[in-house]
């Protein structure tokens, strides 16, 4: 922590919200592995210490969800974590991962399934080997949650099943499983709102802008996570965009400064870009103020991380991460569409900036960043907005 604040130092803005952050963060008591912890919390006490140690940004914005709808997001993401995990796990016989992969929605509904020695990280694994205790609270949720989150379970067993006999080889082959890997839990979620009742019926039934949402974050994970990606046999790249840079993925690594490597990047973050309006669209039609948080910060983060990524060879040579303050910031200044649009359009405008006339992707880089502007200025007309935030925040330092 100390080095993050060192990195905020001349930020007061992100060292306060790093604080903030760092209050909201982890129970203390979850602060143990997860095998000691499974034989002394509750099991839904488990289910939330094992969603800190799997994913900590998230963590925090589910448990500021509301009370009846939170638990059934945290079980939801480690469902699909676990799931995951499965399809993750290199040592993993294809056969029978095709066939864990197609069971999955159905194992988690019998009582005491668990999975030992399972997936790529040791969190990873002591989750698996205690997901008994998942399963137990899920099969607690009410009806409507737990038909939404089978459904979306098993869709996306079956197009993860798909996936482990075919290449992402086109960029039709990258929107399809995207869709399945990400793209429908944003319909799954869309689908746990509406049975909630803090969001409306009709929200379950915008199954195309919610995709979109699940797409933005995939793609820009995908995009960031080359070097952890590569070395593990991983390769979510489409050929039909790094084909033309090219003979063989891999050659980026080797080559990271050169023009070719950075267009192939380059066109991986317009390829994601083109989302981003649907994401505005989406989150103008939600109500309740902590879903909006839920689900507005992820994709600032990711907007962020685009910025971040764009022209910088780094991407292939080490795990490029946006600054920690600035992350913190995000998660604490993000409420509502006016901070959102603020933040997106200052991203837009940071990523114009680095637009270089000489990349291939130049003009269709910049045509998506325009509609983005012009699917922010659209929603302030719609919605009356006008940006009021600290006009003393440092805003030439975003990064």
């Amino acid at each position: 922590m100390m080095l993050d604040l060192l990195n905020s130092a001349a930020r007061p803005s992100e060292l306060t919200a790093i604080l903030k952050v760092k209050l909201a963060g982890q129970p203390l008591k979850y602060n143990k592995p997860l095998n000691e912890l499974a034989t002394s919390l509750s099991d839904k006490e488990f289910c939330y210490a094992a969603l800190g140690k799997v994913s900590r940004s998230f963590a925090v914005v589910i448990r500021q969800l509301p009370e009846d709808l939170k638990d059934a997001v945290c079980v939801f993401y480690l469902v699909l974590r676990g799931l995951d995990s499965v399809e993750d796990d290199m040592n993993i016989p294809a056969e029978q991962k095709a066939e864990m992969l197609l069971a999955f929605h159905k194992l988690c509904k019998e009582k005491g399934f668990k999975l030992d020695n399972v997936g790529d990280t040791e969190d990873y694994r002591q989750l698996m080997q205690h997901f008994d205790k998942v399963v137990n609270v899920y099969m607690g949720l009410n009806l409507g949650y737990r038909q939404v989150i089978d459904n979306i379970c098993m869709q996306m067993g079956a197009g993860m099943h798909e996936f482990t006999t075919k290449q992402v080889t086109t960029t039709a082959d990258y929107d399809q499983y995207c869709h399945y890997v990400a793209g429908l839990v944003g319909i799954g979620l869309s689908g746990l709102f509406s049975a909630s009742k803090h969001e409306s019926a009709y929200l379950e039934s915008q199954k195309v802008i919610a995709n979109s949402m699940g797409l933005m974050l995939q793609k820009t994970n995908i995009t960031r996570d080359y070097f952890e990606d590569i070395p593990l046999g991983r390769e979510f790249w489409p050929s039909e965009i790094w084909g033309n840079y090219a003979n063989y993925l891999h050659e980026f690594r080797d080559n990271p400064e050169s023009p070719q490597s950075l267009a192939a990047l380059n066109h991986m973050v317009a390829d994601a870009l083109q989302h981003v309006p649907d994401c505005i669209a989406y989150m103008q039609m939600l109500k309740n103020p902590q879903v909006f948080r839920f689900c507005a910060i992820p994709q600032v983060m990711a907007m962020a991380t685009l910025v971040k990524v764009y022209n910088n060879p780094q991407v292939f040579t080490e795990n490029v991460k946006v600054r920690k303050g600035l992350a913190a910031r995000l998660m604490v200044e993000t409420n509502d569409m006016e901070s959102l649009t603020y933040f997106l359009e200052k991203f837009t405008h940071k990523l114009m900036g680095k637009l270089s006339i000489g990349d291939p992707n130049y003009l269709i880089t910049k045509k998506r960043l325009h509609r983005i502007i012009e699917a922010i200025d659209e929603t302030r007309v719609n919605h009356t907005i006008v940006p009021q935030l600290d006009t003393h925040i440092e805003e030439s330092v975003l990064f």
